[in-house]
């Protein structure tokens, strides 16, 4: 009787399984979404780095847009003006000029330059450190643990021997990752255009900020003063800040300043070879 039971069990289980695995096939057959041979025309000219630099989750979704249109053919900032080009004459529109933008490391204070008043244990990552506020007595300050490097999938950065990360300009392709990898926020991306930058974020009074850090904005106004154009550089909290609607991309602003934290033309100084070919040659 028992032997019965379990034949039948297993022939129920059995026809069970093989029913549920042709409505399973017939459902693939009859509910399958046929893909636009568009987009995978399109994976072939993107890079498929799927960097998000275009704003979205990968390559894929980011062809789907340019299919219905919510995007812009200058979308993928990894490709540059070359794939813009190839994107439009594929879809049969017309291409625009791709403006470039690359990250740029707006703090100077490396440990060479600032105070630190705490030895930090913990994980060795940006995210992690920033939650105790890490080693610097500079709140504001690169925490120097190279989340951003980490991030950057196209070898555009390093962090050099002063604990700072290091752009190479012609490597960098503005994806927006190491921006995005930082807790607090010192990374920002501008177009190649702009060349005048204050690099420093501290929002602290002037004699306090010279205090933790020797390349820190004190606040004392030179630069607004030397700015060609009024309103080109404001103060706001205790901090320089340029506007770039405004103030003429020149070195002007830079002569005075007692910190050296405002400088002018300096991303485009930094590429991968001579950054490289600045370092002091190892002994063989």
């Amino acid at each position: 009787m028992t032997g019965n039971i379990v034949i039948i069990s297993m022939v129920s289980m059995g026809g069970i399984g093989a029913a549920l695995s042709l409505f399973l096939a017939y459902a693939d057959k009859k509910l399958k979404v046929e893909e636009d041979p568009r987009i995978e025309a399109l994976l072939n000219i993107l890079p498929n780095t799927n960097c998000g630099g275009c704003g979205r989750a990968g390559c894929r979704v980011f062809a789907e847009a340019l299919i219905q249109g919510t995007a812009s053919v200058t979308g993928c900032v990894a490709g540059g003006q070359d794939i813009a080009d190839s994107i439009a004459k594929y879809l049969g529109v017309e291409s625009v000029k791709a403006d470039r933008v690359v990250a740029v490391v707006l703090c100077r204070g490396g440990e060479k330059e600032t105070v630190k008043n705490a030895v930090y244990k913990g994980e060795r990552t940006c995210v992690a450190a920033n939650l105790t506020g890490g080693e610097k007595a500079c709140t504001y300050s690169c925490l120097g643990y190279a989340d951003c490097v980490e991030a950057c999938k196209f070898d555009a950065m390093t962090m050099n021997d002063n604990g700072l990360p290091v752009v190479f300009y012609d490597a960098c392709v503005g994806c927006w990752a190491c921006a995005r990898a930082c807790p607090r926020d010192i990374i920002e991306m501008h177009p190649m255009e702009r060349k005048l930058f204050n690099y420093c974020r501290n929002k602290d009074k002037g004699a306090v900020a010279r205090k933790i850090c020797k390349v820190s904005c004190i606040a004392c106004g030179l630069c607004v003063k030397d700015c060609a154009v009024e309103g080109g550089i404001e103060m706001i909290d205790n901090l320089a800040v340029v506007n770039y609607e405004k103030c003429p991309q020149d070195d002007q602003p830079t002569k005075r300043c007692p910190t050296t934290c405002i400088l002018f033309g300096e991303e485009e100084k930094m590429t991968k070879d001579a950054y490289y070919s600045s370092l002091p040659k190892k002994a063989v």
